[in-house]
């Protein structure tokens, strides 16, 4: 299974979703990856603790070697490091990524992520893809080369407007390239629950037929204290209220795969 987590808007809690939902799939004994396609590389800190020059090159070097050429070029290798967290893998993200897109995307190198998956596939039950907040070079490799996407949403009148353009988007490159990209559903993230306007908005979304999930994840300092520590929920506070709604969008998708 090969799921990316994807919302053109920043700050609706992508990485926070794809680093939770891989650390519950790690613990419940599925051996994990999660591959940072992102130049800020949030996930890559969250899950590794690393920073700055410390971060293997990790998918930016994958992505160097398909630009090379000559018969002593590597291709198709990528470095995955090991968190501290039993079954829990990291392909890493570094800024130079943002510098390879222009020539990546010149060489016409779309699908050259698919193929890194089908081989990762072999070794790992299960795939994490956290993209850029942009529908770019690196999203549109991972929504070609995954099977399911997640689209995280923080239940405000801007995000429900990006939605309608994104679930287009998503519908045209399916037909385009990937004919069995599933779209799971629509992840709520930050809800307030005694707020009227987030549940309007959901009420509104649910009426007109959109796959919002029936598991909404809630805001708490706990997730702020999970960056800090670089310590998925699940490893940090086992009970609280937040991991266990992780825990259940977690089982929620397994159902269906």
């Amino acid at each position: 299974m090969r799921r990316v987590v994807f919302n053109q808007k920043g700050g609706v809690g992508k990485s926070s979703i794809a680093c939770n939902l891989a650390a519950v799939s790690a613990s419940q004994g599925y051996r994990t990856l999660l591959i940072d396609l992102d130049a800020q590389a949030n996930s890559t800190q969250y899950l590794t603790g690393l920073t700055g020059e410390d971060i293997p090159m990790g998918i930016a070097d994958f992505f160097k070697q398909t630009l090379s050429t000559g018969p002593f070029s590597k291709k198709g290798q990528v470095d995955i490091y090991e968190t501290p967290f039993d079954n829990l893998h990291v392909v890493t993200a570094t800024r130079e990524l943002a510098d390879l897109q222009p020539k990546l995307e010149a060489k016409h190198k779309i699908n050259k992520l698919r193929k890194l998956l089908e081989d990762l596939s072999e070794d790992y039950d299960r795939i994490y893809l956290d993209t850029p907040p942009a529908l770019n070079f690196y999203t549109v490799s991972a929504l070609i080369a995954a099977d399911r996407v997640l689209i995280p949403f923080d239940c405000d009148s801007f995000s429900r407007q990006a939605l309608y353009g994104l679930l287009s988007e998503i519908e045209e490159l399916k037909e385009d390239h990937n004919e069995g990209l599933e779209v799971e559903g629509i992840v709520v993230n930050q809800f307030q629950a005694r707020a009227s306007l987030p549940q309007q908005l959901l009420d509104e979304l649910i009426a007109e037929g959109l796959p919002v999930l029936p598991v909404y994840l809630t805001s708490s300092v706990k997730m702020r204290e999970s960056h800090q520590a670089s310590i998925p929920l699940i490893f940090l506070e086992p009970k609280h209220k937040l991991t266990l709604q992780f825990v259940e969008l977690h089982d929620l998708l397994e159902k269906g795969a």
